[in-house]
């Protein structure tokens, strides 16, 4: 646990290190701080993009998307291992995760299987977002890895952590897959950064991230009981599952991302359907097996019937 790097400590880190950095219009200012507080932090996070090009992937990061503002990261990592800053302070990089989790970054011990999202992680990690397409088939070159290696190993330097304290997306949050592809090894990238700190590589492998399971009948009975209607809405965890899904597709804002399959919901989860080719009456909100069978394929979760 510790008071964040000023934006001055935190470029000069990552250069102290061999990191070729490149500040991007007023990065050190461009945060989502006015929405909750920033730190204390805990670790570092890493992600990949899901796009492809270094300009389009650091503009996103630095712009965002409908229903998920800028920052999206504190750097994006290109495929050439340069390190671009887009932002510093609160970034929306993180999302709800699991408090086991968190927990066992902060005693640096091996994490557990990740299996709940109620831990605000964009308020305790630095985020780094990786170009990378995310589909088992574009490959992570050296420089790349290496600047992951150079970038984690700088902030856990600064603040006395070892390499523990770096975490994957997919240990943080459930239903998460990043990163991942050719290339991507994590018991080396950990074994390289604790090589970097002087400090022995971590001895047990990391758990296998668990699939979370959507039960179906249970989505529908929670998306047809609107919190707007009389009584207390049906709740079920597994909304948090695909609501998670629905922000990261753009179609959800992250603030109706609570658990309660409303009206927010219900209207992303319509635009998903019409994505999926459905329309009219078909494209109602409510979800079917095959659109949330598409969603689970793309965001790591199962659907049982």
């Amino acid at each position: 646990m510790a008071t964040p790097m000023t934006a001055a400590e935190f470029a000069a880190a990552l250069r102290a290190e061999g990191v070729h950095v490149v500040e991007v219009g007023d990065w050190a200012h461009h945060n989502r701080n006015h929405k909750g507080p920033w730190g204390p932090v805990n670790g570092v996070m890493i992600h990949h993009t899901v796009s492809s090009g270094t300009e389009h992937s650091v503009a996103m990061c630095r712009d965002g998307y409908p229903g998920l503002p800028g920052p999206l990261c504190h750097g994006v990592i290109p495929k050439d291992g340069s390190v671009h800053l887009v932002g510093f302070g609160r970034a929306n990089h993180a999302g709800l995760g699991d408090p086991d989790v968190l927990q066992a970054v902060v005693a640096e011990r091996a994490v557990p299987a990740d299996d709940e999202a109620s831990v605000d992680g964009n308020r305790h990690f630095y985020g780094f977002e990786c170009v990378n397409l995310g589909d088992d088939h574009d490959p992570w070159p050296e420089a790349q890895v290496e600047a992951i290696v150079r970038v984690a190993a700088a902030i856990c330097r600064h603040h006395g952590w070892t390499a523990r304290s770096v975490i994957r997306h997919l240990d943080w949050q459930p239903g998460k897959v990043d990163p991942r592809g050719p290339g991507m090894n994590w018991s080396d990238v950990e074994a390289r950064i604790a090589a970097r700190l002087g400090t022995p590589p971590p001895s047990a492998p990391r758990p296998a991230p668990r699939r979370p399971v959507v039960d179906l009948s249970q989505l529908r009975g929670a998306a047809r009981s609107n919190p707007a209607a009389a009584g207390q809405p049906v709740t079920y965890s597994g909304v948090r599952t695909v609501e998670a899904a629905l922000v990261d597709e753009g179609l959800l804002a992250r603030r109706y991302s609570d658990g309660h399959f409303g009206t927010a919901t219900v209207s992303a989860y319509a635009a998903w359907q019409r994505r999926c080719g459905y329309t009219g009456r078909d494209a109602d909100g409510i979800p079917g097996k095959t659109s949330l069978t598409r969603l689970g394929q793309r965001h790591g979760f199962d659907v049982k019937d």
